[in-house]
């Protein structure tokens, strides 16, 4: 069967973009060997996200009432939490654990099947953890910085993760087996996540000398955050507050670690 036309397109485009970030930089951040690569393929997604997934963002953004929008992202957010207290009891943080399970089934009976955050209001934070925080918990090293197609800022071991994120969580839509179900709540999610990081991206845009880097600093640093947890001697903890790992949180506040540049 022939490659349909759309997919073609998309190919093309990364293969584009790859190849005018392949040139090595001037600066290179031990962090980031493959820099030329990862802008490349981070310029093909800022392509893609401008020109189809942030206007889809904005319009739901814009028609969709405001509690409708946060009954669907608590209940996303709901789901999570039984995967992320699983993560939590692997790295023992047994009392974190059950205390995120707690917020699942109070979420889910008194908050409606998760629309509501009762949770949240009644004093107990979602932490948010995931397999590829496990691994750094057990000892293994993020290893380079990754920019993955669509999507975002990864790492080699966070990259692993992701694969155990998909199989392992006992609540993922790919366990639903109705196709047509399963797909429509995949686009439900993705453009749930990316419309409440609509503020956020357009500061990037706006203040941010180097988008790119900008991403970058900010997302390892809140990954190694999440992977100390609460020990001490830290110079930063986890944004509990923050529910999205994967796409770029916010700068750290002057105390925590130094914020990646802007103007």
């Amino acid at each position: 069967m022939s490659m349909p036309l759309t997919s073609r397109f998309a190919a093309a485009g990364l293969a584009c973009a790859l190849m005018a970030g392949c040139a090595a930089p001037s600066h290179p951040d031990s962090r980031d060997p493959w820099e030329g690569f990862n802008r490349g393929v981070y310029n093909f997604n800022d392509t893609v996200d401008h020109l189809m997934i942030r206007p889809v963002a904005t319009l739901y953004s814009t028609v969709v009432p405001d509690p409708v929008q946060s009954c669907v992202h608590n209940i996303f957010s709901n789901l999570g939490d039984v995967w992320g207290g699983i993560n939590l009891m692997l790295q023992e943080r047994g009392l974190d654990a059950f205390n995120m399970w707690g917020r699942f089934m109070l979420n889910t009976t008194m908050g409606l099947g998760g629309c509501l955050d009762i949770a949240s209001r009644t004093g107990d934070p979602k932490i948010p953890s995931d397999f590829g925080t496990t691994l750094g918990v057990w000892g293994l090293h993020q290893g380079p910085y990754l920019v993955l197609p669509l999507l975002g800022p990864s790492s080699v071991r966070d990259g692993v993760g992701i694969t155990a994120d998909w199989f392992g969580n006992p609540l993922a839509l790919n366990n639903i087996h109705n196709v047509g179900l399963r797909n429509s709540l995949y686009g439900l999610t993705f453009v749930d996540k990316r419309a409440s990081l609509l503020g956020a991206t357009n500061t990037i845009d706006q203040t941010a000398l180097d988008p790119y880097s900008f991403v970058r600093d900010a997302y390892l640093q809140r990954r190694a955050a999440m992977v100390r947890g609460n020990k001490p001697n830290t110079d930063a903890l986890p944004n509990y507050n923050d529910e999205d790992e994967t796409a770029p949180p916010a700068a750290p506040s002057p105390s925590a670690a130094p914020a990646a540049p802007a103007k």
